[in-house]
């Protein structure tokens, strides 16, 4: 299983410390999970404009490739102007709406207002259900008095709420690939049977 943290912004460091914080719980709970973090800040991707992945640069072609090979997803964000920055939508258009088809996929965003955590429930749960993902119960909202001068995370709620989401995210992938290793029904007949 190959889970994908995303840093969906170019700038700031908050965001992508709150994926690598999840990711590095999610391998703590079960070092049999690939993970990787793709930061679109180390990246020069393009704008989205429906040609073919081959005919965008090397880092778009990268990014495609990331986002098709991945299992399950963990997105993270800033919050800007009460909505998702740019290069995160950009990502989303640049994927075959199916890529993201009934595969699980959760949140990590952080504001400079406590009330931007609605962001997550008002746009990307949404996007995700148009996606037809399957999103976790729960998300992690930081706020930036949850960090320290160094970008160090301070919190101890947060830590915990991080810690769910990790086990959340776990949880569900493995389930979802349990359901797929026992067609309907398959489990029940052969239960009975014995």
């Amino acid at each position: 299983m190959k889970l994908l943290g995303i840093s969906g912004t170019i700038v700031g460091a908050k965001p992508a410390l709150l994926v690598k914080a999840v990711l590095n719980d999610v391998k703590k709970k079960d070092m049999n999970i690939e993970t990787d973090l793709l930061d679109l800040r180390e990246y020069d991707m393009q704008f989205s404009d429906g040609r073919v992945p081959e005919r965008y640069n090397k880092d778009t072609q990268e990014i495609i490739g990331k986002m098709l090979d991945a299992d399950f997803y963990l997105i993270g964000t800033p919050v800007f102007n009460g909505s998702i920055p740019a290069p995160l939508k950009n990502l989303f258009d640049l994927l075959p709406p199916a890529t993201l088809r009934n595969k699980v996929m959760g949140f990590v965003a952080v504001g400079g207002t406590y009330q931007h955590y609605l962001m997550i429930e008002n746009q990307l749960k949404p996007i995700a259900g148009y996606l037809r993902a399957y999103t976790t119960p729960s998300y992690v909202y930081a706020h930036n008095t949850h960090f320290n001068k160094e970008n160090e995370i301070i919190d101890e709620e947060l830590l915990e709420r991080i810690e769910n989401l990790a086990h959340e995210l776990i949880f569900m992938q493995k389930s979802f690939c349990k359901a797929e290793e026992n067609p309907k029904g398959k489990e029940r007949v052969e239960t009975q049977v014995v």
